[in-house]
């Protein structure tokens, strides 16, 4: 048995590894055909397709009355999104990740409180309909806004026709969506076998929905923000990563509260993730809102960062 599930960790990443490289290329090409802006396409199409696995796992903690593996899975991946993947994509990308737009630098700030808007909602004790309601009106309002702003992003391709015809799009669309398919299943993969070593070495629910079950499904967007930052796209790139935090905490969480209202009766296994989670997403403003960019030196800081994390969370377990 475990040598099975070593294996599917395996073939999961050589997977993730190939379709979010597929993704990339193809989004490409199906942004350049229609003109749109690389930071919409990624937010909406990626880090919407990354969040599949953030429902699959919310779902199921309702089902089986644990709804809160699934905030705290959330929270766990969102520490990921704004330390690891941001790290690794500078680190990957030419001169760091440039960011001089003003629409990407107020949803940076949009960002920060969106990532901190669930901790404050949970103080009174747990998720309430109402909560939920707010983490999903939340979503809506960014959504709104950030299409209000579309004439401030900078990078867009040109509008090309006849670039592409009929059977390049089809071609195009479904190579993405076998791409999605097929990026979802490699991370439904990790997460499984992940859980399944975590669960053999008897540790703690919260403790397997943070650092395992998040780092699983923050995976896709990870692999994809390689990708785009090894072809210097850092659109793609902050679209992307964003995106996974935005739509986890509001839309994703708000419906998990509306189904089943998160009662969380013991903040003791919550208060590292919580503290991290607030400390990641300030430095994240930071970094992006000094220079507009970020440094590789404020990478590193950001791995370091995540490892500390870790090491607090094993050690007071």
């Amino acid at each position: 048995m475990i040598i099975l599930y070593l294996l599917i960790f395996i073939i999961s990443f050589i997977a993730l590894a190939l379709s979010s490289s597929w993704l990339v290329d193809h989004l490409n090409r199906l942004a350049k055909f229609w003109g749109l802006k690389e930071f919409v396409v990624a937010f909406f199409t990626m880090a919407l397709a990354g969040t599949i696995p953030n429902f699959s796992v919310g779902i199921s903690s309702v089902i089986h009355g644990i709804p809160e593996l699934s905030f705290s899975e959330i929270v766990g991946g969102n520490i990921v999104d704004l330390t690891i993947a941001v790290a690794l994509v500078v680190l990957i990308s030419k001169g760091g990740l440039n960011l001089p737009s003003r629409a990407v630098q107020g949803s940076a700030v949009f960002t920060l409180i969106i990532a901190i808007l669930p901790l404050l909602l949970i103080l009174d004790g747990g998720l309430t309909r109402i909560d939920g309601l707010v983490l999903i009106f939340a979503f809506i309002l960014y959504v709104v806004w950030l299409f209000n702003k579309k004439e401030r992003f900078s990078k867009t391709y040109n509008h090309v026709t006849g670039s592409m015809g009929f059977r390049d799009i089809v071609k195009s669309v479904i190579t993405l969506l076998i791409a999605i398919a097929l990026l979802l299943v490699a991370a439904e993969g990790i997460v499984r076998s992940a859980t399944y070593f975590s669960t053999f070495l008897n540790l703690p629910l919260v403790l397997i929905g943070i650092l395992i079950v998040g780092l699983g499904n923050a995976l896709p967007e990870i692999f994809f923000g390689i990708q785009a930052a090894r072809k210097g796209q850092s659109w793609m790139v902050v679209g992307n990563l964003m995106g996974a935090v935005i739509f986890p905490a509001t839309l994703v969480l708000g419906l998990v509260a509306l189904a089943s209202p998160i009662e969380i009766t013991d903040f003791s296994p919550f208060v590292i993730g919580r503290f991290f989670l607030m400390i990641s997403a300030v430095f994240f403003l930071l970094f992006m809102r000094t220079g507009r960019k970020i440094t590789r030196n404020e990478a590193w800081f950001l791995l370091l960062l995540y490892f500390i994390f870790i090491l607090a969370e094993v050690l007071f377990i």
